[in-house]
């Protein structure tokens, strides 16, 4: 098995709404915000070679939507998807299975594309299987009032009508039998959104968590550091409470999907608390 890290794209989001009550005088000196108030974001997957498998976890924002709707997201650098596979001699028609933590737009909308005459809307990924979980895509095609911009129906239809929507079993806390094949297991986490999906992986002897939304960048590990855009936010106290612990005593390496200076870290206990150990790229831990 090998594991490549995947940069879709970097854009912004407001430094307020990604730390919630923790103020500004705070929250900055990790991640310091520019003139408008915004912080660097990474969009960044994890490619997964198992075998003939090609396992990609999490898309991206895409490029479909109008440019007034990406005017808000102020995207920058000049990394995508397709360019960034290509730089490991894979391409879209390559990926066997996409794994979505989440069906928020910023972590599948690269899943799904115009089609050729701009009519309507065809996945991305041509030989690939989707795969989330029912729970989840109840909530995602039912949206509650506060999570209905996220949940864009053109990320979520196309994938159900071309028949290569899957669901995984849910246990919370628990590996999935279903997925041992692969080499990794799932974390279930209900403080973001309805059932988001971490995946464990063990790699080369070390653990590797992909955290997705639970920590977003080395920023938000203190416990108190709790995106505003959470639908529970004492959930994701407690379901962070019990991940960072257990991930400081078993030596885990934290994947980042949004921190865009850092792609992965170890943490440690201290008299505060669980805090950040050492920050790494990818290629210096497993090159």
């Amino acid at each position: 098995m090998n594991l490549y890290p995947v940069e879709t794209g970097n854009f912004k989001l407001d430094g307020g709404a990604m730390f919630g009550v923790v103020p500004k005088t705070i929250w900055q000196r990790t991640n310091p915000a520019d003139n408008n108030n915004l912080i660097d974001i990474a969009a960044r997957s994890l490619l997964i070679e198992d075998g003939d498998r090609l396992i990609l976890i999490d898309t991206g924002l895409g490029n479909k939507q109008s440019d007034k709707f990406f005017s808000h997201y102020h995207r920058w650098g000049n990394f995508s998807l397709e360019n960034s596979l290509n730089r490991i001699d894979l391409g879209l028609k390559d990926i066997t299975d996409v794994f979505l933590t989440h069906l928020h737009f910023d972590h599948c909308g690269g899943c799904i594309q115009w089609n050729k005459d701009r009519t309507g809307y065809e996945p991305v990924f041509k030989n690939a299987k989707y795969w989330t979980n029912k729970n989840h895509w109840e909530w995602a095609t039912k949206p509650n009032t506060r999570e209905k911009a996220s949940f864009l129906s053109e990320n979520l239809l196309p994938m159900l009508e071309s028949g290569q929507l899957e669901f995984l079993e849910t246990s919370n806390f628990k590996f999935l039998k279903k997925t041992s094949e692969l080499g990794f297991g799932i974390y279930f986490v209900d403080g973001h959104t309805e059932k988001q999906m971490l995946p464990r992986i063990e790699y080369k002897g070390k653990t590797i968590v992909f955290v997705a939304d639970l920590i977003p960048t080395v920023g938000h590990i203190p416990l108190p550091y709790v995106m505003g855009y959470d639908t529970r936010p004492l959930l994701t106290l407690s379901e962070k409470e019990k991940f960072l612990n257990e991930a400081a005593e078993k030596n885990y390496f934290l994947f980042f999907e949004h921190d865009a200076h850092n792609q992965l870290c170890t943490l440690k206990k201290t008299d505060k608390g669980v805090r950040l150990d050492e920050t790494f790229t990818f290629n210096e831990i497993f090159n």
